[in-house]
């Protein structure tokens, strides 16, 4: 490709295309324009203009073009001939291409005849130039490099920190802590802009909730050994609020109601209350997606290192809370457990695939339905009160379940009939209008949370200007800040999640492109049907009460994610016993 391929006498008219992430903290705004800068400088000696601008944020380098909401809006309207734009610039290949993406994007360009400019190479990439094709390509293994340079580096300073130092790393505080003023940062730069730090604090309310579960479990008041589940059920009982209760503030994606089994066995196998620091506990995985499908990338997903790689600080560095020894009689009891279960590792199960995985609701507490398997059939349960502490809260049956293929013999021949050749035209015509306007009321409580607390930093700050006491003061800051920041990632995560509303032409599309799977849905294997509810977002409500599915269904314009947001849907009610 060269410059005269174009065909265009008249300035060329580009599109932008950028990319940041915000996970080290860069400021969007001024990487767009320097980004933009360099793209502008490389085109107006040409006489080009930019006429359009794709930029993403808050987006790895990792994430493939077709998962990045700007990047595929940018792919697809390279498909489009009335597009509005004649080639496409990019300020930074670091920032664009990581790893092999490159190869895997660019051929797209080269399909369409849209010429793809660079400062790197001066201009347009000419895809017969092998020079190009490597520079391109080596680019992309930088950035990769660059990458897992910087992950390899923080992670060691990390392990070095809560070894020599125990200092906060972050996250959220333990139950039973509270964050509180560290003094100055030890980084001079960061200490210059009023960094501080943070450390962990005795939280009144809360520290004898955990002496009280530890003293229960093993029995330290004279009283008889309690289990996890009764631990459960005494906290919620006497009202006690469990830690999601206890700090809304950063745990808002839990409902809070009850105590769980799980939040007393977290608590329970807790070492940090002992007043060591401990760090990497877990650890993130990059997984692929779809192993048959490698240009998708990966997703990551957050697993629990073996004891051996946890990271120990030599001496106790924050109030204790449990004496070591109680806590070494917990590990020993737990494991003595695990090894009258069958070993002190984990059972590995075999993997099975589920037609109705992530797509089944319970009616009662909307929570998912999980996949079991008994004498040869595929059951969907809830066993909401078999987790929680539930018996004076919510009215719920203690094991809720509905046989997978009693679901599916009603739901296949429902999804054929709203998709059948007749009924598409009204079908699309009902997707279309139920999307309604855009709106994120997450954003709006985050805001409304946003504005609250820095009016409360105003008044903290106005109590130290009339001298208030110093170290008080900046406790309720540094707590206030905590919170803050909180509310902050709340808000870019729900803008970020903004869901788009989709014209009649990307639904009908969408939903052309399904009508063959659904109808061959009556042979397909577990694994198919799961791909075509998915595709369809599929969400299936079950009402124990009165034995009724409700079928929704939402098409996802990325078909990665599965949305909730019903579109359209109906009725049926399960025959048989549940």
């Amino acid at each position: 490709m060269t410059e005269q391929r174009t065909g265009y006498s008249a300035p060329l008219r580009f599109a932008f295309y950028g990319r940041v992430s915000t996970e080290d903290k860069q400021d969007p705004a001024a990487s767009k324009a320097w980004q933009l800068r360099r793209a502008e400088t490389l085109i107006e000696t040409r006489g080009g203009r930019i006429v359009v601008e794709y930029f993403d944020v808050d987006r790895s380098r990792s994430i493939p073009w077709v998962r990045r909401p700007r990047a595929s809006e940018l792919l697809e309207a390279l498909k489009d001939p009335g597009r509005g734009f004649d080639a496409v610039v990019i300020g930074e290949p670091h920032r664009a291409f990581y790893g092999g993406q490159y190869g895997l994007t660019f051929p797209l360009f080269d399909h369409y005849g849209v010429p793809l400019w660079v400062p790197e190479i001066g201009g347009v990439i000419d895809p017969a130039n092998e020079a190009h094709d490597m520079i391109m390509s080596m680019f992309g293994g930088l950035s990769k490099g660059e990458r897992n340079r910087i992950r390899t580096r923080v992670r060691s300073s990390m392990a070095a920190i809560a070894a020599t130092e125990g200092r906060y790393l972050g996250g959220r505080p333990p139950y039973g802590y509270k964050l509180v003023d560290g003094g100055p940062h030890p980084h001079p730069g960061k200490a210059a802009d009023g960094k501080r730090l943070l450390m962990l604090e005795i939280d009144p309310e809360a520290a004898p909730v955990v002496q009280r579960i530890f003293g229960e479990y093993l029995g330290l008041d004279g009283s008889p050994e309690k289990g996890l589940f009764a631990i459960a059920e005494g906290l919620t009982r006497d009202g006690i609020p469990c830690p999601s209760a206890h700090d809304r503030a950063r745990n808002r994606h839990r409902e809070g109601l009850a105590w769980a089994k799980s939040a007393v066995r977290t608590i329970l196998t807790n070492p940090r209350y002992t007043g060591h620091q401990v760090w990497n506990r877990q650890r993130k995985d990059e997984v692929l997606i779809d192993v048959n499908d490698v240009s998708l990338g990966h997703i990551t997903k957050l697993r629990w290192n073996e004891r051996d790689k946890w990271v120990f600080s030599s001496t106790v560095v924050h109030p204790v809370i449990i004496e070591k020894d109680v806590f070494d009689r917990i590990e020993g009891k737990l494991a003595t457990r695990r090894c009258q279960a069958g070993g002190t590792k984990a059972r590995h199960h075999t993997k099975h695939t589920y037609a109705l995985r992530g797509v089944m609701y319970c009616g009662l507490c909307d929570r998912k339905m999980q996949a079991h398997t008994y004498k040869g059939y595929v059951y969907f349960r809830c066993r909401y009160p078999e987790e929680y502490a539930l018996a004076n809260k919510v009215e719920h049956p203690r094991n809720l379940f509905v046989r997978e293929n009693q679901v599916t013999a009603i739901v296949d021949p429902w999804l054929a009939k709203v998709l059948a050749p007749h009924r598409i035209k009204q079908t699309i015509e009902d997707l279309h209008g139920s999307q309604g306007q855009p709106h994120n009321s997450a954003a709006m409580r985050a805001r409304a949370q946003i504005a609250d607390l820095e009016i409360k930093l105003g008044r903290h700050r106005a109590a130290l200007e009339a001298g208030a006491n110093p170290v008080t003061v900046t406790s309720w800051m540094a707590e206030t800040e905590a919170k803050l920041a909180a509310a902050q990632a709340e808000l870019r995560a729900s803008q970020t999640e903004r869901r788009r509303i989709l014209t009649v032409e990307e639904i009908e599309k969408l939903v052309t492109g399904l009508g063959d799977l659904v109808r061959t849905l009556k042979d397909a294997d577990a694994a198919a049907r799961q791909g075509v509810y998915q595709s369809l977002g599929i969400r299936l409500v079950y009402d124990p009460q009165k034995r009724e599915i409700r079928v929704e269904a939402s098409l996802d314009p990325d078909r990665i994610r599965l949305s909730h947001d019903p579109a359209f849907g109906g009725t049926v009610r399960v025959r048989g016993g549940t």
